[in-house]
């Protein structure tokens, strides 16, 4: 039998990603210069930082490389060993090639060579989401990734912050012991901040 949070979350990523793909095309490249523009006070000298490849229909943050090369903040990518749920973090690089892919059909995921560090050597993380909710807890897509790399992070973690789009934020999600809750959220009409259990 299917546990009833597990089977909630189904619904609720359905419903999320649904949101998220009924923006325009007009209404999403706003929300992510807005999104970009309220994440770049975390993009500072000398900082280590963890983007994302944007998946799907999720919010694009590519607008803050440049930025990150002009305050000369240092820019890593997830990689994800086979069998592992903690992820690893690659150097970010003009040009560079993907060593592999990781996942299926269109959503595969390039996965950079290079120096591999861990969470605890991150100063901000920037997270994707289907949903996140207002204590901070967020859906993901069920791969538990993000959970496991924070929970990981024994004696320093780093900032964790989701970016998506407002129509992304709910009132509460279903929650589960494994779930981490996030620092904050950055949309285009939110910049919250959540207090850290």
């Amino acid at each position: 039998m299917t546990d009833p949070a597990k089977q909630q979350k189904r619904a609720l990523r359905r419903r999320f990603r649904a949101a998220r793909n009924a923006l325009s095309r007009s209404e999403r490249q706003r929300a992510e210069r807005e999104i970009v523009r309220r994440l770049k006070p975390l993009v500072k000298r000398g900082k280590t930082i963890a983007l994302y490849f944007a998946m799907g229909s999720e919010a694009d943050l590519s607008m803050l490389l440049r930025t990150a090369a002009q305050r000369r903040a240092r820019i890593r990518l997830p990689y994800i060993e086979p069998g592992s749920k903690r992820m690893w973090f690659t150097p970010c690089r003009a040009g560079a090639q993907a060593e592999r892919k990781r996942g299926r059909a269109k959503l595969n995921v390039p996965q950079f060579a290079g120096h591999r560090i861990r969470a605890d050597r991150l100063d901000v993380m920037i997270v994707p989401i289907v949903a996140i909710d207002r204590s901070g807890y967020r859906l993901g897509q069920a791969g538990g990734y993000y959970d496991a790399t924070l929970a990981a992070c024994r004696f320093r973690r780093p900032l964790a912050v989701a970016a998506g789009f407002a129509c992304q934020l709910a009132d509460s999600l279903p929650r589960e012991a494994h779930d981490i809750p996030l620092d904050g959220f950055v949309s285009e009409r939110h910049r919250l901040r959540f207090t850290r259990r």
